[in-house]
């Protein structure tokens, strides 16, 4: 992948806020999911769950998942997909806590409820557009 098609990738991802989470059913279906965006370190991209909600076990029964970021309004988007973790551990909780979760986790970052979605990403495709060079880039990529 190009240095410029990885930062134009970046960028999305950074301004996008959310994501489409999609997770595998019990009988095999895709089920899809929006949800915060809590940031990203190389190929790992981080969300906030409740414990006991119906996704969180999805991905405890099949860790299987795609990611999908997108710019609506400009038409771009960024498909990962790759295997999601269940984290629950306080360090992984206090890295993505922001300020006003407390409306999810009443309890705070110590909430019995919270927890972390990790996703390791193994491949994408993204569709990009380049407004300077009236270009659109879709690219299928390994990480």
């Amino acid at each position: 992948m190009e240095d410029r098609t990885r930062k134009m990738m970046d960028e999305l991802i950074e301004r996008s806020g959310n994501a489409y989470v999609c997770s595998v059913d019990e009988a095999g279906y895709p089920l899809v999911k929006c949800m915060f965006a809590r940031g990203k370190s190389g190929n790992r991209f981080y969300f906030s769950s409740n414990l006991s909600s119906r996704r969180t076990g999805q991905f405890l029964r099949n860790p299987k998942s795609s990611v999908y970021f997108c710019d609506e309004a400009n038409f771009q988007a960024v498909l990962l997909s790759g295997e999601m973790e269940v984290l629950t551990d306080l360090d992984h909780r206090r890295m993505i806590w922001r300020e006003g979760d407390e409306q999810y986790y009443p309890a705070g970052v110590e909430d019995a409820d919270y927890c972390v979605l990790r996703l390791t990403a193994r491949r994408g495709r993204c569709y990009l557009f380049h407004a300077q060079e009236n270009q659109v880039i879709m690219e299928d990529f390994e990480l």
